[in-house]
C-alpha cells in the first residue's frame, strides 16, 4: 500500500476491460485517482465506488493529476482526449506526465508528444502485452519510449502495474515494437485459425493436427490460445476482438507505409481480418476466426 501523501495523484482515461483492470490494480496499491470513461458507465461507477473521483471532461482530469494515463482503442481516440478546449492538454500543469497505455500509431504519439512539450509536459507511449487478468495482479508488459528522465519517474507506478517494464527508446519506439508484436501474433493466430479450417475440409482431426505442430518447433503460446477453441471450444485464452485486432494489423501497414516499405505478408492478413469484420466477426475474439475461414467457399 502506498503512502496517500507522497503517492502521485492519478487520472486515468478510459475504464474498458484493460482500463478498469489497471485502476482496480492502482487502487489496490492505495493511488488517489481521477477517472473519466471512454464508453461505458458501469466500470466507472465501479472505480467511483472505491474511491476515485469523476471527472467532467478530460481538462479536469488533468488540472487534478500528476500523472496522466490514457487507455482507449484507437489513435483518433488519444488525440480526441489530448486537444481541444476540453482536452488534456488545456488542463495539464507543467511537469506532468502522460503516458498513452493503448496501441497507437508512432507518428501520432511523436506529435502529440511535440505538443505537451511545448507546455512542459512529457508524453510517453507505453502499449501493454497481456490480459486483463495479467492487469488486476500488475503483471503486465509495459512497452515504453520517450524521454528518459519522465520514465524514470514515473518508474515506481509503471512497476505496480507491470512484471516486465521496458523502456525501448525515442517517442514512438514502444509502440512501433507492439505493432510488431501484434503483426506476429495475428500473423500466428491466422494461419492456426485456417490449418483447422482446412483440417476439417480434410477430414482430419484437428487433435492429430495439434498434436504433431505441438511436438516441433513451431508450437507457440499463439497457436495454444487458437488451439483451445478449436479443441476445447473455450474462446476466453484470448480475450482480444477481432476488430481491434485488425485495426493493429492495418496500423503496422501504415508503419510500413511510413518507413517507405511494403508488407505483402500484412495485406494478406489485412483482407482476411475485414472480411470477417464484413461478416459481422468483429465482436467475436480472434481464435474464433477459424470459423470465418471455414465459412469461406470456393
Amino acid at each position: 500500500m502506498n503512502n496517500a501523501s507522497n503517492s502521485p495523484r492519478i487520472g486515468f482515461i478510459g475504464l474498458g476491460l484493460m482500463g478498469y483492470a489497471m485502476v482496480s490494480r492502482l487502487q489496490d496499491k492505495g493511488y488517489s485517482l481521477t477517472v473519466l470513461g471512454n464508453r461505458s458507465r458501469t466500470n466507472i461507477e465501479a472505480a467511483v465506488k472505491r474511491g476515485a473521483r469523476e471527472a467532467e471532461n478530460a481538462k479536469e482530469l488533468a488540472a487534478a493529476s500528476d500523472i496522466v494515463m490514457i487507455c482507449v482503442d484507437r489513435s483518433e481516440n488519444v488525440e480526441a482526449r489530448m486537444r481541444g478546449e476540453e482536452g488534456v492538454l488545456s488542463g495539464v500543469k507543467k511537469g506532468c506526465v502522460v503516458i498513452d497505455f493503448g496501441t497507437s500509431l508512432p507518428e501520432s504519439s511523436i506529435a502529440l508528444g511535440k505538443e505537451a512539450l511545448e507546455r512542459g509536459v512529457f508524453y510517453l507511449d507505453a502499449p501493454l502485452g497481456r490480459t486483463p487478468a495479467h492487469a488486476e495482479k500488475g503483471e503486465l508488459n509495459i512497452m515504453a519510449s520517450g524521454d528518459k528522465a519522465a520514465y524514470e519517474k514515473v518508474l515506481p507506478v509503471l512497476n505496480d502495474l507491470g512484471e516486465n517494464v521496458f523502456h525501448l527508446g525515442k517517442l514512438g519506439s514502444g509502440n512501433t515494437i507492439k505493432l510488431f508484436n501484434n503483426f506476429l501474433g495475428m500473423a500466428t493466430a491466422n494461419a492456426t485459425a485456417e490449418i483447422y479450417a482446412m483440417a476439417d475440409r480434410a477430414g482430419i482431426d484437428r487433435k492429430l493436427v495439434y498434436q504433431v505442430i505441438a511436438a516441433g518447433p513451431l508450437h507457440s503460446g499463439m497457436m495454444d490460445f487458437i488451439s483451445r477453441y478449436a479443441l476445447e471450444n473455450d474462446n476466453s485464452a484470448l480475450a482480444f476482438s477481432v476488430k481491434n485486432a485488425a485495426k493493429d494489423v492495418s496500423y503496422y501497414l501504415q508503419t510500413t507505409k511510413a518507413l517507405n516499405a511494403n508488407s505483402n505478408l500484412a495485406g494478406t492478413i489485412s483482407t482476411s481480418m475485414n472480411g470477417a469484420l464484413d461478416d459481422g466477426y468483429g465482436p467475436k475474439h480472434v481464435c474464433e476466426m477459424m470459423d470465418y475461414y471455414i465459412s469461406l467457399k470456393d
